[in-house]
């Protein structure tokens, strides 16, 4: 899995000020939790692109006075004028911890239905589940091969190992539909009989 290393300072004053003068000079804010204990930190704004601005699911390796922490994203704030990143919370790996992530989904194969004309409609781009870190992956796999028109594979047809997905079972993932065409020429074809 892909690692992004962002390289930042401890935060001792933690007060609003203090945030000001840190956003303004160019710092975005964060916070590392889950582990022992709580670190405050205030690291470039451009450190934080390759994490932040792709769809991928990354690890983050924050180093701080030394000391480094396997983390991943959590939450991230944007300012409401500048659309500037303002703040960002991580969660610590733990080795021996579960952590709940959403990770990516990744669509694989030609759907039958979309062969006969459909159209492939993604209803949803990640999964919530829960796992341990060391099963983290980047994407889930999705096979679409078998989606026939009019059908939906659903939270409940994605298989994965060692991990429980906290998605509402039923809810579909993806379907075909039938497009406009389709349903006109199987009109005509109907008032033709």
């Amino acid at each position: 899995m892909k690692t992004v290393v962002i390289e930042g300072q401890l935060r001792t004053d933690t007060g609003k000020k203090a945030a000001r003068d840190l956003r303004s000079s160019g710092q975005v804010l964060g916070v590392i939790y889950g582990g022992k204990e709580e670190i405050h930190f205030s690291a470039p704004q451009l450190a934080f692109r390759p994490l932040v601005y792709t769809p991928e699911f990354q690890i983050a390796e924050i180093k701080v006075d030394g000391k480094s922490y396997r983390t991943i994203l959590k939450d991230k704030q944007f300012d409401v004028v500048t659309d500037s990143l303002n703040h960002i919370d991580f969660l610590e790996l733990v080795s021996d911890r579960k952590v709940i992530a959403n990770l990516p989904l990744n669509f694989v194969g030609q759907s039958e239905g979309v062969k006969a004309g459909g159209r492939l409609v993604i209803k949803m781009k990640s999964l919530k589940l829960r796992t341990m870190p060391e099963n983290l992956v980047s994407s889930i796999d999705v096979d679409i091969t078998n989606l026939q028109l009019n059908g939906n594979i659903r939270v409940e047809d994605v298989k994965i190992e060692n991990a429980e997905l906290m998605n509402p079972l039923r809810q579909p993932i993806a379907s075909v539909v039938m497009t406009r065409a389709l349903r006109q020429a199987e009109t005509e074809t109907k008032k033709g009989k």
